[in-house]
C-alpha cells in the first residue's frame, strides 16, 4: 500500500457517541449528495461520498482533534473554514472541500510544517510511507520561502534523537507536533506516558517528565509509533531494512488475547509487525510482545535439524528427518511391546495451532492406542473447563472482549490484565475512565488498583488461598440483602439447586464477618463490593490463574458462575464470566480434545455415540476409559509403568511445579521426544529432538480466550523444512497409523465434520469474515459472540455448593511467608521466546517482591540476594522491596530458568482437575551473600538453619512471656 492510499484510508469516523446515533441526515459535499448517521463528522461523510480531504492529525483510531488545519472546508452560510474532522454533518449542509482559498490555506499551513522539517526525503526511513510527504504533494507545495538552512529564524533541525528504546527511535527534528502519538498513548493504550511540553515554537513531544523513553512510564506498546505520520517515531527495523514490499495478516502467538497482526515483509524477511485494524480482538492495538518481540523466530539458538541420542548423557547427533522420526517410532513401539500399550503418551502444546493440536491428540488415540494425552491447560485453566461445564454447560468464557465496553461494574479476580493481557486491559481501562466501577480481588496491588485515570473502587486484598472464602462472603451479602435477580434465576436456573445454594451461602458461617479472619479482608469492604456488583447495572467478571491455580480452583470458578447467575449477569453484552487465558491457543488446545477424558468438543470418551463417530472416521478403536493426566504420567513413570513421552511445544521441566519431582519422572523414562524451537529445560532429558516451527512459519488457526478462531498465515517457510503438523503426521505414519493431509485446511475440515461447535468453520469463511467465535454451526453460521443468551448450553443453569476448605499449604514457624506467582508485561510464560529478544532490557531476571516490614525483619535490602526455601526445594533470587505485596506475602515470576521458581512450588493441586496450586506456597526467605552454586549450597543451608533457629528462639521467648502474663 503506498503512502497516499494509506493516508487517505485513515479517516476519522467520529466519536463513539456520534457513531452510536442511528438517525440519518443528508447533505451535499462537492456536489455529491450523501446520507450518513447524525453526528458523523464531515470528514467521514466526505469519505462516504468518495471525496478525500487532506489531513495529518486525523486517523480512524483516534478521537477528532483538529490541530493540523489541513482538513479545512467551506460550508455555505457559515463564516470561516472549519476543520472537517471535528465538525459534525448537519441535514441540508452544502460543503466544499476544494476551492482556490482552501488550496492557498492548505499550502500555507504545509509550508510552515516544512519550514521546520529536514528535507532529507531520499534518505529518510519513512520515504515511501510518510504522510507529511504525501500531503505536501496533495496540496501542491512547490517551494518553501522561509526557515530553511537556518537563515530565517529558529528551527529544531539539530534536536538530538532518543535512541533509548530498543525497538524504536524518537527524532524530534522531524516532529510536527500533531499530537497523534500523545492521543494514541491516552486513548488506545491508556498509559498517559506522553505529553506535549512547552508552548508555541518550543512545543515538543515529551515522554514522562522530559525523560528518555526507557526511563518513562512508556510500556512500548507501539501505539505512538503506529500513529506517527512522519519518521519522528520509527521502528529500528525499518531504519535498518527499509520499507516492506508486501504484508501477510496473521495472529499473535503470545497471550490469549489473540491480536490480529500484519507481518510486513521483504521476501521471507520480516521488516516489522503492525497491529491489524480489522482484528476482532485488538482492533488495531498491540503490546510490546506482539508488536516487537518476534525476533526469536530467527534467533541463532533455533534448532533447525532433528537430533537423536541413545542416552541423555550422550552428545546430540544431527540426523535427517526420516532417521529421527523412524528412531522415535521404533523406540515408542519398543516401549509398548515391553511395558504395554499404555506405557507412552503425549502432551499437546498451547502455543501450536488447532490443527497441530488436533493431530497430536489424534496420534495418541489412533497411533499410540490410548488416551494418555494432556495439555498445559492442566496446570493453568483446567478448573475453568470443569467449573463452567458444571454450571453453565460450556467450558469457555461467555463474551467478546469488546463486551467490556458496556459493563457498568467490572470485577477482576486473580488476574493482572495490564501485564498478562495488555491489549484487553487497555480496552478495560478505557471503559473505567468512562465511568465503569472496578473491583479488584487480589493479594497484590496490581496496576489496575491505581494507575493514571484508573482507580479501583474496592481492592479486596485477600490472603493467598482464600478466594472461595471471599466469593462465599460476596454471595452471602447478595442473598441475605435481597440482591438476587429473582426473575432471572426463576426463568433460567434449576430451582432446587438454587434453593440449596441460597440456604448454604446464607448461613452465618459464610458471612463476611465470619470469614474475615481467614480472608484478611474487612467485612465492610466485602459488603460494599457485593452491593456494587449486584446493583450497579451490567456486571462483568474477569479472572485468571490467581483463581484456577489453587487447591480449590474449580470451586472458585463455580463460585464465580454462581455469582453471575444469581445477579442475572449472563447472556448479554457487558456482563458474563470471562476467563483470561494465558497462552495464545490454550483455549484451542482444550477445544481440540487434548484432555485424557475428552474428545474434541469437550465430549467424554465414555460416551458411546461420540466415540463411535470418531472410531468410524479414524478407523480405530478408542479406549472408553480416560487416560493419564500429566501428574499421573509423572507418578506412573516413577513407579515404572510409563516410559515414553511425546512433548510438543511445552517445557514441563521449567513450567510444572515441584521441579525435582518432574525431573525425577523424566529421568525414569526411556524415550522422550521433544518438539520445540529451542533446546529447553525438558530437552535436557530428551532422546529425540524434533525442531518446531514458530508462528511465522505456521499455517492454521488459533482460538483465543473469547472463543475467537483466527487464521495464522505462514509468512516464511519453516526453517527446519517441516511444519509441526507435518512432523506429527510423519510420526503417526511411522507408528503404523496412516495420515495423509496435504494442507492444514483439510485438518480443519475434519475438525468441522466431527465437532458440533466447529461445524460451520472453514478457511474460506475465516478469510471472508476475518474470524469466528464458536459455536459456529447451522444455528449460528457467523459464530456466537455472546453465549447463553436465551438459555444456558446445559439448559438450566446449575448452582453448586462451594464450601470453603483452607489449603493444606499453611505457614509454619519454619515457613512463615506465603509465596504467590505471576507474570510481567515484557516476558511471557517460561521466557523461551521473549528471553531471546530485546525484551530482556525491560526485565532481565525474576525477582522476589517482599514487603518492607518482612524485609526489615530479615535484614534484607533492595537488590540483595535472598534464599527462598519451601518444603519442596530452594532457590535464590534478588529481592525488591515493595508495598504492592502485603506483609506475610512474597511474589515472583517464572520467566527465567535460572531462578528456578518452580523448584519451590509444591505438588498440591485442585481437587477436581489436578491443576497445581502455584499461587500458595509456604516459604522462608533469608538474605544470602551470593547466588546459589553447587559449591555454595552448604553455606546457604547454614544461613537458613541459623535464621530459622533464631526465629524459633524468638517465638519461644514470646510464648513464655505470654504464659507468664
Amino acid at each position: 500500500m503506498n503512502s497516499l492510499t494509506h493516508s487517505f484510508n485513515e479517516i476519522d469516523y467520529g466519536t463513539p457517541a456520534m457513531r452510536e446515533v442511528s438517525a440519518e441526515i443528508t447533505l451535499s459535499i462537492d456536489g455529491k449528495e450523501v446520507t450518513v448517521p447524525a453526528g458523523t463528522s464531515l470528514m467521514r461523510a466526505a469519505v462516504d461520498a468518495g471525496v478525500m480531504v487532506p489531513k495529518l492529525c486525523a486517523t480512524d483510531s483516534l478521537e477528532p482533534f483538529g490541530s493540523c488545519r489541513l482538513c479545512l472546508v467551506e460550508i455555505d452560510g457559515r463564516r470561516g473554514f472549519p476543520a472537517s474532522c471535528t465538525t459534525p454533518a448537519e441535514n441540508g449542509m452544502t460543503v466544499r472541500t476544494q476551492s482556490p482559498k482552501l488550496a492557498d490555506l492548505r499550502r500555507n499551513v504545509m509550508e510552515l510544517y516544512i519550514s521546520d522539517h529536514p528535507l532529507d526525503c531520499l534518505t529518510c526511513s519513512a520515504n515511501g510511507n510518510c504522510e507529511l510527504q504525501t500531503m505536501a504533494g496533495v496540496v501542491g507545495l512547490r517551494e518553501v520561502r522561509y526557515g530553511l538552512e537556518g537563515d530565517l529564524g529558529k528551527n529544531h533541525l539539530d534536536d538530538k534523537k532518543d535512541e533509548s528504546n530498543p525497538y524504536f527511535t524518537y527524532d524530534p527534528s522531524k516532529c510536527i507536533v500533531c499530537n497523534r502519538c500523545v492521543r494514541a498513548c491516552e486513548e488506545q493504550q491508556g498509559t498517559f506516558a506522553l505529553t506535549i511540553s512547552g508552548r508555541g515554537f518550543d512545543s515538543r513531544v515529551s515522554a514522562g517528565q522530559d525523560q528518555p523513553f526507557m526511563a518513562s512510564e512508556c510500556v512500548s506498546c507501539g501505539a505512538c509509533v503506529n500513529a506517527c505520520p512522519t519518521a519522528t517515531l520509527t521502528e529500528k527495523t525499518i531504519i535498518a531494512k527499509g520499507q516492506a514490499e508486501h504484508s501477510v495478516t496473521t495472529t499473535c502467538a503470545y497471550c490469549g488475547v489473540g491480536c490480529g497482526l500484519k507481518a510486513e515483509m521483504k521476501g521471507n524477511d520480516v521488516v516489522r509487525m503492525v497491529p491489524w485494524k480489522d482484528g476482532g480482538a485488538n482492533e488495531g492495538h498491540a503490546c510490546v510482545k506482539g508488536r516487537f518481540a518476534w525476533g526469536y523466530a530467527s534467533h541463532p539458538d533455533r534448532i533447525t535439524r532433528p537430533m537423536i541420542r541413545a542416552k541423555i548423557t550422550d552428545p546430540w547427533r544431527e540426523v535427517s528427518w526420516d532417521e529421527a522420526i523412524n528412531y522415535a517410532a521404533s523406540e515408542l513401539r519398543r516401549i509398548q511391546q515391553k511395558y504395554g500399550q499404555n506405557a507412552i503418551g503425549g502432551l499437546v502444546s498451547s502455543r501450536c495451532t488447532n490443527e497441530e493440536d488436533y493431530l497430536v491428540q489424534k496420534m495418541v488415540r489412533a497411533a499410540f492406542g490410548n488416551n494418555n494425552v494432556d495439555t498445559c491447560a492442566r496446570v493453568c485453566h483446567s478448573p475453568t473447563g470443569y467449573g463452567l461445564k458444571q454450571t453453565l454447560g460450556e467450558s469457555a468464557g461467555t463474551q467478546t472482549f469488546k463486551s467490556v465496553e458496556k459493563a457498568d461494574v467490572i470485577m477482576v479476580i486473580g488476574a493482572n490484565p495490564t501485564d498478562g493481557h495488555p491489549v484487553f486491559a487497555s480496552r478495560m481501562k478505557r471503559r473505567i475512565r468512562e465511568g465503569a466501577k472496578l473491583i479488584v480481588i487480589d493479594p497484590r496491588a496490581i496496576d489496575l488498583v491505581s494507575s493514571p485515570h484508573v482507580k479501583a473502587t474496592h481492592h479486596l486484598k485477600l490472603r493467598p488461598g482464600t478466594n472461595v472464602a471471599v466469593l462465599s462472603a460476596l454471595a452471602h451479602v447478595i442473598v441475605t440483602e435481597g440482591l438476587v435477580d429473582e426473575a432471572f434465576v426463576a426463568a433460567r436456573c434449576e430451582a432446587k439447586a438454587f434453593d440449596q445454594w441460597r440456604e448454604f451461602v446464607a448461613r452465618p458461617a459464610n458471612s463476611p464477618e465470619a470469614l474475615e479472619a481467614d480472608s484478611g479482608v474487612p467485612a465492610a469492604e466485602i459488603r460494599a463490593a457485593a452491593r456494587l456488583y449486584a446493583t450497579a447495572g451490567n456486571g462483568a467478571i474477569y479472572y485468571g490463574l490467581g483463581v484456577t491455580e489453587h487447591s480449590q480452583g474449580s470451586t472458585a470458578v463455580i463460585a464465580i458462575a454462581n455469582l453471575a447467575m444469581a445477579t442475572g449477569n449472563v447472556g448479554r453484552e457487558g456482563v458474563g464470566v470471562n476467563p483470561l487465558r494465558g497462552q495464545n491457543n490454550v483455549q484451542g488446545s482444550c477445544d481440540m480434545g487434548s484432555f485424557p477424558h475428552e474428545l474434541p468438543g469437550y465430549r467424554h470418551v465414555s460416551d458411546t455415540l461420540t466415540r463411535t463417530q470418531f472410531e468410524s472416521h479414524w478407523g480405530v478403536t478408542i479406549q472408553p476409559e480416560p487416560g493419564l493426566r500429566i501428574p499421573n504420567m509423572f507418578e506412573a513413570a516413577l513407579d515404572g509403568s510409563f516410559k515414553g513421552l511425546y512433548c510438543q511445544g511445552e517445557d514441563i521441566a521449567q513450567s510444572d511445579p515441584n521441579t525435582q519431582h518432574v525431573t525425577a519422572a523424566l529421568l525414569a523414562m526411556e524415550c522422550i521426544v521433544v518438539q520445540d524451537l529451542f533446546l529447553n529445560e525438558t530437552a535436557k532429558y530428551a532422546h529425540v529432538f524434533l525442531p518446531g516451527s514458530s508462528f511465522l512459519e505456521k499455517d492454521g488457526t488459533f482460538t483465543n480466550a473469547e472463543r475467537r478462531i483466527s487464521r495464522v498465515r505462514q509468512v516464511m517457510p519453516p526453517l527446519s523444512g517441516k511444519s509441526d503438523w507435518e512432523a506429527t503426521m510423519a510420526l503417526a505414519n511411522a507408528m503404523g497409523y496412516p495420515m495423509h493431509y496435504t494442507h492444514p485446511s483439510q485438518i480443519m475440515d475434519e475438525i468441522a465434520r466431527l465437532t458440533p461447535t466447529f461445524a460451520g468453520v472453514s478457511y474460506d469463511k475465516l478469510d471472508r469474515l476475518g474470524s469466528l467465535q464458536w459455536p459456529c454451526n447451522a444455528d449460528a453460521p457467523s459464530g456466537t459472540p455472546t453465549m447463553h443468551i436465551d438459555t444456558f448450553v446445559r439448559g438450566k443453569g446449575r448452582f453448586l455448593i462451594t464450601q470453603y476448605v483452607p489449603t493444606d499449604e499453611k505457614i509454619t514457624r519454619r515457613f512463615p511467608l506465603l509465596l504467590t506467582t505471576g507474570r510481567v508485561l515484557s516476558q511471557y510464560n517460561v521466557g523461551a521466546q521473549t528471553r531471546r529478544t530485546a525484551n530482556t532490557e525491560f526485565y532481565a531476571e525474576d525477582v522476589l517482591e517482599i514487603h518492607p516490614h518482612d524485609a526489615q525483619e530479615r535484614g534484607i535490602k533492595e537488590n540483595d540476594w535472598v534464599g527462598v526455601e519451601s518444603r519442596a526445594g530452594q532457590t535464590v533470587l534478588r529481592a525488591t522491596l515493595t508495598e504492592r505485596v502485603q506483609p506475610g506475602v512474597v511474589y515472583t515470576t517464572f520467566h527465567f530458568p535460572e531462578s528456578g521458581a518452580n523448584v519451590i512450588t509444591t505438588d498440591n493441586s485442585d481437587w477436581a482437575t489436578n491443576c497445581p496450586e502455584y499461587k500458595v506456597t509456604a516459604v522462608q526467605v533469608v538474605r544470602v551473600a551470593q547466588t546459589l552454586q553447587t559449591s555454595q549450597a552448604s553455606e546457604w543451608q547454614k544461613d537458613f538453619a541459623r535464621f530459622t533457629a533464631e526465629q524459633e528462639h524468638l517465638l519461644a521467648q514470646a510464648h513464655e512471656t505470654t504464659l507468664s502474663l
